[in-house]
């Protein structure tokens, strides 16, 4: 069953992290993104077709930016016990599979889920330079089987204000996606 994003206040301080990159084995945290001037955290996963649905878009976004003031990290919330294809091994053969540009991280004990109050996947979440949130919705308002293509239209219309200086409006839709999987009896009250 799809749910929406929990849409985070706009101007909510990053929540800090450290996690290790499933591909690389780096521990990547706030901090490895200092002087960049936006930061894009996405909650993903493997098996989830809304996730699947943009895979190839969010491998786009990671290249079209490379060169930029964004970071972007990747992190994994879902319970591997229960969702097998969300284990670090399958994120990083799906990582490399589809040449993401950006650091892939789990997060075993799904504390960072919690702290950004991550509900699904995709959820997206875009910091300014001071690491304010700025935009939390969706990719674009593609969805599997609506017919209307992937283009990532908000999130980037959202990235390119950030990295221009200017305002990101504030009108956001909200991410649908799968549910974060949580472990039995980790799921936020």
């Amino acid at each position: 069953m799809a749910v929406a994003s929990v849409m985070l206040p706009l101007g909510t301080i990053a929540p800090p992290f450290a996690l290790r990159d499933v591909v690389s084995g780096r521990v990547i945290s706030l901090d490895s993104f200092h002087g960049k001037q936006a930061l894009l955290v996405m909650f993903l996963c493997r098996h989830c077709p809304y996730v699947q649905h943009v895979q190839g878009e969010l491998g786009r976004l990671g290249r079209d930016y490379a060169e930029t003031g964004l970071g972007i990290v990747g992190i994994s919330s879902n319970d591997p016990a229960s969702y097998p294809d969300d284990a670090p091994e399958q994120l990083s053969e799906l990582a490399q599979r589809l040449g993401w540009p950006f650091p892939f991280c789990f997060d075993e004990s799904q504390e960072v889920a919690k702290a950004y109050r991550a509900a699904c996947t995709p959820d997206f979440y875009l910091f300014d330079a001071q690491r304010r949130l700025v935009y939390r919705g969706q990719l674009d308002d593609s969805r599997p089987g609506n017919n209307k293509p992937v283009t990532g239209r908000d999130l980037r219309a959202a990235i390119d204000a950030v990295l221009a200086g200017r305002p990101v409006d504030a009108k956001q839709q909200p991410s649908i996606g799968c549910s974060i999987k949580w472990k039995p009896g980790n799921a936020p009250g």
